[in-house]
């Protein structure tokens, strides 16, 4: 593997939010739907999982929105994007990526989002370590 092949590599692609982030963020926007989660780590008592497939589900009220970051980031992504709730997304800030250009500086641009560039790495529920990347948390306004 080579050196920045292990900024892309994971067992796995779901990353429970930590705790006092989401709490952090639940205090100013009081999230109705967790829009991807699994069972264990859903973040709100409504939350669509896999087998309910939030990607073909209307998106309503404030949503919290922590995507499997592999490839297919970008479908959630557009989804926040087109959704007319207001979907608060935790995602890896990769800046060179078409999904960063073509949905969320297109939004920031419309006045439809914010970003905030997170300081540090986010230690996931469960990681033995801090995530290789940085991370940004990004607010489409519905």
């Amino acid at each position: 593997m080579s050196d920045m092949a292990v900024h892309f590599s994971s067992n796995h692609h779901a990353w429970e939010t930590p705790a006092e982030l989401f709490n952090e963020y639940d205090e100013q926007f009081h999230f109705d739907l967790d829009v991807c989660a699994l069972q264990h780590n859903a973040k709100c008592a409504m939350y669509y999982s896999p087998d309910i497939d939030g990607l073909t589900q209307e998106w309503t009220g404030t949503c919290w929105m922590n995507p499997p970051y592999g490839r297919g980031i970008d479908k959630w992504i557009k989804k926040a994007y087109e959704s007319e709730a207001t979907v608060v997304c935790l995602l890896p800030a990769r800046t060179d990526t078409a999904w960063f250009h073509d949905y969320i500086m297109k939004a920031k641009r419309e006045g439809k989002a914010t970003i905030k560039f997170l300081r540090g790495r986010i230690k996931f529920v469960g990681a033995k370590n801090s995530a290789p990347f940085p991370s940004m948390i990004v607010v489409f306004k519905g």
